[in-house]
């Protein structure tokens, strides 16, 4: 029997409480949903860690947009991570490119060694990779711990066939943690498609609002 795990995007206080208290293994706080998840708020980072018990995963974006950063964002992204570290988060979640679609190796590199003993996620930069073989050897080159993908798709049902790909290919070397359109009424499908004990990552959000769902939380934990 697999032991997956649900990862909530959350854009707000209310849904990190929301998925605390629903039976979520893990949130990813961030901002902006409407630019696809953005650094947060420190002081909304601060109010979420002294409420919540359960892991919380941060997001080091700058902006929206393409993942090829100026010298400007890429220090801004490391002060980030200085910043947040000291506010004992369990993790962070970024992932820079080359204007080629390539891996940016040393950049990334830098992020994950200032990250320190904290995991790393290489986020959804991974859609728009030019090469997802080499890719995937890069970011594991990296000292990424998971990649957070929808196989490429515009949602994960879509990109099924090449996270199947990609979790074959990692071979246990690396978390492929599906993510992107993800909800209650295809986690069934992907689970079973999926081999490999995994994370899976969702919003949970069911509305046109940018707060998770209580109800879509346990929907999609019953399937795992």
């Amino acid at each position: 029997m697999k032991k997956n795990q649900l990862e909530i995007a959350c854009f707000n206080f209310e849904s990190a409480v929301i998925a605390q208290e629903n039976g979520a293994h893990r949130i990813e706080l961030c901002e902006n949903m409407q630019l696809g998840g953005t650094t947060p708020n420190y002081i909304l980072a601060v109010k979420v860690r002294e409420q919540l018990s359960i892991k919380m995963h941060v997001i080091i974006r700058p902006r929206g947009g393409d993942f090829v950063y100026t010298d400007e964002e890429f220090v801004e992204m490391k002060q980030d991570i200085k910043q947040f570290k000291k506010l004992q988060v369990d993790g962070f979640v970024f992932g820079i490119l080359n204007e080629d679609g390539s891996v940016d190796k040393i950049r990334n590199k830098e992020l994950v060694n200032l990250a320190g003993s904290l995991p790393c996620t290489f986020h959804r930069a991974f859609d728009v990779v030019i090469n997802v073989e080499q890719s995937l050897e890069d970011v594991i080159e990296c000292g990424f711990e998971t990649i957070l993908t929808s196989g490429q798709g515009i949602n994960v049902l879509e990109g099924i066939s090449i996270l199947q790909k990609v979790q074959k290919l990692a071979d246990e070397r690396i978390v492929i943690m599906p993510g992107g359109g993800l909800r209650s009424t295809n986690i069934e499908l992907l689970e079973e498609k999926l081999k490999e004990e995994t994370f899976f990552h969702t919003s949970a959000i069911t509305d046109h609002s940018d707060t998770a769902n209580p109800e879509e939380i346990k929907a999609i934990l019953a399937y795992l």
